[in-house]
């Protein structure tokens, strides 16, 4: 429900637009901290009318926000809306867009269930078509495999630390921003909250693995994670996924890696090198739940032997490797065919159909 604003600062959104942020692309400033913490929180508490809540998602979506603003909106939503469950492992936190993919098959599924046969647990959350896109996401693959996902974060917390895979569940960990869903909708474009909810951490993860579109926002998200006090990442990769997502791309990928204390550090990833002869179109998919989700149990079970296995082993390594369980690629690469090979895989996705 609205709240007064005088319950809040001296920054209503709009003087924000007037005196800061609302000018245009070329001439608006970058709101300080403490501004843009004020912003979120009186969106959280549903003060703004929908007319200035609009212009001023529009305004920062022209402006672009610094990672100084966007460190701000991240702190805000885990301390009002983000509900924690911590497993007793420490998985590898996977924030894929929550708006999903609408061409090639989601792979994230699969190559968490392959890391976590080998030993890496893996978190990977999402919601259910969210704006803009609306496309398919984590959710609607898990449930065409027969796994639960409605689930308390509490039991996203089981499932991780009983099988080594888990998934939660927007809704239930992050309700204040499930809320925004219909004013996101009307916007009919992406704004700040679909950046800052994949970092949103439900299960207290040391190490992040997300996607970029540009290196440049890569180092603005680890800047992100540098600046914020409530994000308590110690290691974080940032890639170029496919449409967004967290899967390698066929060819080149470029990457960008930090750790606590270090510099980023970029590099690119080729399948070539990895012997895997394929294009972004070899990876492609009608229906993207139903047929990501036939694509995965052939490959964990070990009956599919094409793009999508190697795709599917490489990003399953590219996890291990997240959370230092390996030294290279290469080696999570020989990790993760092992664990297909062996039935491990495929025993995991059973646990997790059981759950």
């Amino acid at each position: 429900m609205a709240q007064a604003s005088q319950e809040f600062g001296d920054w209503p959104l709009k003087r924000l637009m007037t005196e800061v942020v609302g000018s245009g692309p070329k001439s608006a400033d970058d709101m300080d901290r403490e501004q843009a913490r004020e912003a979120f929180q009186r969106i959280l508490a549903g003060e703004p009318d929908q007319t200035t809540l609009g212009a001023f998602w529009l305004a920062n979506r022209w402006k672009r926000n610094n990672s100084e603003e966007l460190a701000a909106y991240t702190d805000v939503m885990r301390e009002e809306s983000v509900v924690t469950a911590e497993p007793e492992a420490d998985p590898v936190d996977c924030g894929a867009n929550y708006d999903g993919k609408d061409t090639s098959a989601i792979l994230g599924v699969g190559a968490g269930v392959v890391a976590a046969a080998a030993g890496t647990p893996v978190v990977v959350h999402s919601g259910d078509r969210v704006p803009s896109q609306k496309a398919t996401p984590y959710k609607h693959v898990l449930e065409e495999l027969g796994v639960r996902t409605e689930l308390e974060p509490g039991e996203s917390a089981d499932m991780v630390d009983e099988t080594g895979f888990g998934f939660y569940y927007q809704p239930a960990f992050n309700p204040v921003i499930d809320d925004l869903f219909d004013r996101r909708d009307e916007m009919g474009v992406r704004t700040f909250v679909n950046t800052i909810e994949t970092v949103a951490n439900p299960a207290n993860a040391d190490v992040h693995l997300g996607s970029f579109y540009h290196l440049a926002f890569a180092k603005k998200m680890i800047d992100l994670v540098r600046e914020s006090d409530r994000l308590d990442y110690s290691r974080a990769i940032f890639f170029q996924g496919m449409e967004g997502y967290d899967d390698i791309r066929p060819g080149y990928t470029k990457v960008a890696e930090w750790d606590e204390g270090e510099d980023l550090e970029d590099y690119e990833i080729e399948t070539a090198e990895y012997g895997m002869d394929m294009e972004r179109e070899d990876l492609a998919v009608d229906d993207i739940a139903v047929d990501s989700a036939t694509i995965t149990a052939e490959v964990l079970s070990g009956d599919r032997e094409d793009h999508f296995a190697d795709a599917i082993a490489l990003n399953g390594a590219f996890r291990m490797y997240a959370r230092q369980d390996v030294e290279s690629l290469d080696a999570g690469l020989e990790r993760a065919r092992d664990v297909i090979d062996d039935g491990s895989a495929q025993a995991v996705l059973e646990d997790l159909q059981a759950f």
